[in-house]
């Protein structure tokens, strides 16, 4: 009996398999009718509506596959055969009576028995590493996603015509992350979207049957199969991808540079940061930008941003839509920016999206992570000036995450090897601090706050102590209304401080004091009438608080008497609109118009000067106080944002864009780079705001299947009522600040050129710029002019500009990267005799930014060293061992002049003037 029923059971399986597409079940609905002159995808439709069958398969494989066929009344699979018969197509058709097609790959619909088991008793490393051990749980889930369909929206039966709207999140499956920038899109027809900063995508498609593809990059490809009957939600999650030993792979848009429609905009991902040597072997946020075409910096240790020919302060800086102030440690020599914490970097030179504003030059918006919501985990490093350490896990599993950082210095030991007494004595230290909770309160509603603190102290010399402050947070509000429209609301706060301290002489003990702060509301809305249209509209509102400075004795014996310049306060309010439409595959235009008003406000003595005079104490003709919220004056005005790309062919695109910016608040310095004493300065009745215009045009082409990307982009610049200042101006406790400073015009100009290759095991980017950047003042009855009238350089006017970023990488352990710099030394104004007048001697300048000082160039080394990657591991890590200065050279940062025995002599000043070695450990668990 025993052999009987396994002689049943041994006919069954050679019956089951030996069936055309193994695995079909045997009850067949034949088919029947005229199938001539059909592509693959519309005989898919004719065969799903009339049998329960559902076809899974590339588009992309059989598009050039065609139907001719006569059936009468024959089953599916006899048809298949029929149809695939002397073709590299292969078929299956699995028990749920679904379809599979491939090309040049053959075909199982199940696992083989005991798959799972393998390597759980008695079996080799090779056999674990291939069953239970290399699919973990969470990959299992994946591929279990992969060949499901899934039934976005209420089920209909048929299909109903017309479109719907898929929409959900795609998160990382291993922390429960927004992934931000994911490609979402599907093959037949050509459509597809962008995750957004929160993860969020939305896809209008015609209703039927997709195969929806996902990429992005650092993570696995994947996809699923769904039915789009109604206007539903689909959440997706995406695997971490593991980097093969040939070489690195990137895929993820890797054409968007060509098809997309937004210019002047740079990307970055965190990987990308750690590869790029710094000084000190801090993973720098403002280097890595600094790399760029068309972002300059006035010289070493600076994080002073010049964009496009745009002054430090015409950069808006963003951390989680707060207001950075100063966004530098250590007078420079670190960015405030943890690199752990951050999700994602984006810099808009130009074609600015019309949801910013408050700026002439930039945007660069800094998102932090939001915390893993699967388990608890951490990260860090310890180098030779700083160290760092993050925690993050779920509060509540997949629901509520946090994430805290905290990052320090302990650089005094490094000031006690210096050779000079003074540096001995003195110290330099700075810590920040990062919260960020995110809460999903529902579907449809999730919460994010944020907090950030950093502080910045030094002393020199057991004299003089510099403290410098930062404070920002935000609690942001994303509400989805449906799958076409969601907004965000946000409240944030931003803060910056200075204080300078003095208290060697008791008598003569000061301190000096400065800060500025905003609060912002807002209200941000992204509709998605169709996958080729977007439109995004808000309003936002900004309360600025200054105080410009205070000049106080410290400890009872000081002499000093007190000096306050009075406080400013003003409110900046704007209302938007950005429309988004693809005409064509070819033709995409996005255009916007945002619309600003600015309030100088009370309390507030404005002093009031003669007409056709220059400004000065002397001629002053009025003073009106006004009292607290009294608006004082008014400026406002349209802000025109329009970009446009047509593709001449699929590798290569020409894009043109327009923005007008407005800019009510401005800094005031005596130096060329951002400095802790900076102070800021609103708009009022005697210093207008800043208004720029940029017109840009780019031709863009890539090379072997989008692994080169190429460009080249122009621009030119005008700029209205920039602030220069007359020779001798007294910035800090100025009461008359109008008088020390005048309006100038600005232009810019430069074009571009950038060659990246994003795969293989060398990548890296090339880039050269060719800018100008000059000023004018213009001689009128009310000031003197500046060089006569004429065109100057700025002092960031640097005409040539070349870096090289090159990345290598040897095995999966180890890799390296070689940097190069080159730029035009910045213009300086030179003494260039001595007259004597009046019985007193005196000095005879060139005319302004005549001169300007050497070259610069640097060379950089570093090199990345991974530990093994074992996955059950108490931690990770890796060293990364760096020289910047390879060559040692002695870039000048200024050239200063001093009196010495009635002798006029020329020095120069460098930053790093030998090679810097670095070395930093870095863990995660």
């Amino acid at each position: 009996m025993t052999c009987f029923y396994r002689t049943i059971r041994l006919l069954f399986c050679l019956f089951w398999f030996v069936q055309p597409g193994f695995g079909q079940t045997p009850a067949e609905q034949p088919l029947n009718g005229d199938y001539t002159n059909l592509r693959f995808g519309q005989f898919v439709k004719r065969v799903e509506v009339s049998t329960p069958y559902r076809f899974f398969y590339n588009p992309a494989e059989v598009d050039s596959l065609v139907v001719n066929l006569q059936i009468n009344r024959q089953p599916l699979p006899e048809v298949l055969k029929q149809l695939f018969a002397g073709t590299n197509y292969a078929y299956a058709i699995d028990r749920q009576q679904r379809v599979y097609v491939t090309l040049n790959r053959p075909i199982r619909t199940e696992l083989p028995i005991g798959f799972f088991e393998r390597g759980s008793t008695g079996s080799s490393a090779a056999d674990s590493t291939a069953g239970a051990s290399y699919l973990t749980e969470t990959r299992r889930k994946l591929i279990a996603a992969e060949t499901k369909t899934y039934e976005v929206g209420q089920r209909t039966n048929p299909i109903r015509s017309g479109r719907a709207t898929a929409a959900g999140h795609v998160r990382n499956a291993a922390s429960g992350e927004p992934i931000v920038g994911a490609a979402v899109y599907v093959d037949n027809p050509r459509v597809g979207t962008v995750t957004d900063q929160f993860g969020y995508y939305s896809i209008t498609l015609p209703r039927g049957r997709y195969d929806l593809r996902l990429r992005s990059i650092g993570l696995k490809d994947t996809r699923r199969q769904i039915i789009l009957y109604n206007d539903g939600k689909l959440d997706i999650e995406m695997e971490d991808d593991v980097i093969p030993l040939k070489e690195v792979v990137i895929e993820a848009e890797k054409d968007v540079n060509v098809s997309g429609l937004q210019m002047g905009q740079e990307r970055i991902s965190i990987a990308t940061m750690k590869q790029v040597p710094t000084a000190l072997g801090e993973t720098d946020l403002l280097r890595v930008v600094l790399t760029l075409p068309g972002v300059k910096s006035v010289g070493e240790s600076s994080t002073g941003l010049n964009v496009r020919g745009g002054a430090t302060d015409q950069n808006l800086i963003l951390y989680n839509d707060a207001t950075v102030y100063n966004a530098a440690h250590l007078f420079g020599f670190f960015s405030a920016f943890n690199p752990d914490v951050i999700k994602s970097v984006e810099l808009y030179k130009s074609g600015i999206p019309s949801r910013y504003g408050g700026r002439l030059s930039s945007v660069l918006d800094v998102m932090t992570r939001d915390g893993n919501k699967k388990k608890l985990a951490g990260s860090g490093g310890i180098g030779l000036l700083t160290g760092r350490l993050t925690l993050e896990g779920p509060i509540i599993k997949d629901k509520t995450s946090f994430i805290v950082s905290g990052r320090s210095t302990y650089s005094n030991w490094l000031l006690r090897q210096l050779p000079n007494a003074a540096y001995q004595n003195s110290q330099a230290s700075f810590y920040d601090l990062n919260l960020h909770v995110t809460h999903d309160y529902n579907e449809k509603n999730s919460l994010f706050l944020t907090g950030y603190l950093s502080q910045d102290r030094f002393r020199f010399d057991q004299d003089t102590v510099y403290r410098y402050q930062n404070q920002n947070a935000t609690l942001k509000w994303k509400h989805i209304f449906t799958n076409k429209l969601y907004s965000v609301f946000t409240a944030g706060y931003s803060f910056y401080k200075y204080n300078i301290t003095s208290e060697r002489n008791p008598v003569n003990a000061y301190q000096l004091g400065f800060s500025v702060g905003q609060g912002t509301v807002k209200a941000d809305f992204n509709y998605y009438p169709s996958a080729r249209h977007t439109i995004d509209f808000g309003l936002s509102s900004t309360y600025y608080k200054l105080r410009p400075g205070t000049f106080l004795p410290r400890g009872g014996e000081s002499l000093i008497t007190p000096d306050v310049v009075p406080s400013e306060q003003g409110l900046e309010s704007a209302i938007y609109v950005g429309d988004r439409y693809d005409i064509s595959e070819r033709l995409s235009i996005s255009a916007g118009l945002r619309y600003s008003l600015y309030n100088y406000l009370g309390p507030r003595s404005v002093f009031y000067y003669a007409p056709g005079l220059p400004r000065s104490v002397s001629n002053i003709t009025d003073t009106i106080a006004y009292n607290n919220n009294e608006v004082i004056s008014t400026y406002h005005g349209p802000e025109y944002r329009f970009s446009a790309r047509y593709s001449l062919t699929s590798e290569a695109s020409v894009k043109v864009s327009f923005n007008r910016m407005r800019q009510y608040i401005q800094m005031l310095s005596n130096t060329t780079a951002i400095s802790p004493t900076d102070i800021w300065k609103l708009s009022d009745p005697n210093i207008r705001p800043q208004v720029g215009d940029q017109y840009s045009l780019g031709l863009y082409k890539n090379f072997r299947n989008n692994t080169i990307e190429t460009s080249v982009e122009g621009y030119y610049k005008t700029m209205e009522n920039m602030l220069d200042y007359r020779n001798g101006a007294t910035l800090l406790l100025n009461n008359h600040i109008e008088t020390d400073v005048v309006n100038a015009e600005g232009k810019a100009y430069g074009v571009e050129f950038l060659i990246k290759k994003l795969t293989g095991k060398l990548n890296g980017w090339i880039s050269y710029t060719y800018a100008r950047t000059l000023l004018r003042v213009k001689p009128t009855t009310s000031n003197e002019g500046i060089n006569q009238g004429n065109w100057y350089p700025s002092n960031y006017d640097k005409p040539h500009d070349v870096t090289m970023i090159s990345n290598y990488k040897i095995n999966r352990r180890f890799s390296m990267s070689l940097n190069f710099t080159y730029n035009t030394g910045r213009p300086i104004t030179l003494p260039l005799a001595k007259y004597t007048l009046g019985n007193s001697q005196r000095v005879l300048y060139s005319e302004r930014n005549q001169y300007r000082i050497p070259d610069y160039y640097r060379v950089d080394f570093s090199m990345n060293i991974e530990g093994n990657h074992k996955i059950k591991k108490l931690a990770h890590s890796s060293w990364t061992v760096g020289v910047y200065n390879l060559t040692g050279r002695r870039n000048p940062y200024s050239v200063y002049f001093r009196s010495e025995n009635g002798v006029i002599r020329g020095y120069r000043l460098s930053i790093f003037g030998q090679p810097i070695p670095s070395v930093t450990y870095n863990f995660r668990f």
